[in-house]
């Protein structure tokens, strides 16, 4: 895949990293760079090679949400296909089986930091900082309060969507926007860590959880259950289930299919 606003670098180790690469723009999320976001994360998820995805940002930011240049003056049809294409890259994040970490440092504003809540799991550096200051330009950020809800709850949300005031690295993980914050210099060792330990297990065992929890997430208890029973009943018959558990008797290390 040919890309001008991303760059995709993969490890030996199993590690996919999507770096946005617009750095003179703050990583601005212009359509052409969401549909080459939306692609890569499609291409990873179809790679068993692939078993954690991490993405940052290039420059001083993360990112700074949409790029308010490329959208004045447009048609409506412009705004639904770049919102559109926008929802499909955060549907691709929870749609693929592989876990994705988002990498923080410096600004994640708007649909950046619609990005950081979309993804499963987030490490901030101390100089990170979170907002949806859509209010205050007239536009309201509707979309991105979406998974920023999810992740902080109603009245969490409600702040920051209706006074688009920043909040720190801190108070991010306090409210459950990012897992953890780290010294800027240590960010990126510190989310390879949270990727490491991610990969000691097995990538297929960690696929069917990850589709079980969003699949059951927004539903009742009741339904919850409905959804996750028969899941975890066929996950009890798959080859690194049985492995695991005849590790655990037998007092040694499993060894998973997809190590």
């Amino acid at each position: 895949m040919t890309s001008t606003n991303i760059v995709i670098e993969r490890t030996a180790e199993r590690i996919a990293r999507i770096t946005l690469d617009r750095p003179e723009r703050r990583n601005a999320l212009s359509l052409e760079l969401l549909g080459e976001l939306r692609d890569a994360f499609n291409d990873l998820g179809a790679d068993a090679n692939v078993a954690v995805v991490i993405i940052d940002g290039s420059g001083p930011a993360f990112s700074a949400g949409h790029d308010l240049n490329e959208m004045l003056d447009r048609e409506e049809a412009f705004y639904e296909e770049l919102f559109g294409t926008c929802t499909e890259v955060m549907l691709a994040v929870q749609g693929m089986p592989q876990p994705v970490i988002a990498q923080v440092h410096g600004a994640a504003t708007a649909a950046g930091c619609q990005l950081v809540a979309a993804c499963d799991m987030a490490v901030a550096a101390d100089d990170a900082w979170f907002a949806t200051p859509g209010v205050r330009i007239g536009l309201f950020c509707s979309t991105p309060m979406v998974p920023i809800t999810r992740a902080i709850g109603r009245k969490r949300a409600f702040e920051m969507l209706f006074t688009g005031r920043p909040i720190d690295a801190t108070t991010a993980r306090e409210w459950g926007l990012v897992n953890r914050v780290v010294p800027a210099i240590d960010l990126a060792d510190a989310t390879e860590g949270l990727a490491a330990e991610i990969m000691e297990f097995s990538s297929e065992v960690i696929g069917i959880g990850k589709a079980a929890f969003y699949e059951q997430v927004a539903r009742s208890d009741a339904d919850a259950y409905d959804i996750t029973g028969p899941i975890m009943s066929a996950n009890a018959s798959h080859r690194d289930a049985q492995e695991g558990m005849s590790a655990f008797l037998e007092k040694r290390p499993p060894r998973w299919s997809t190590s």
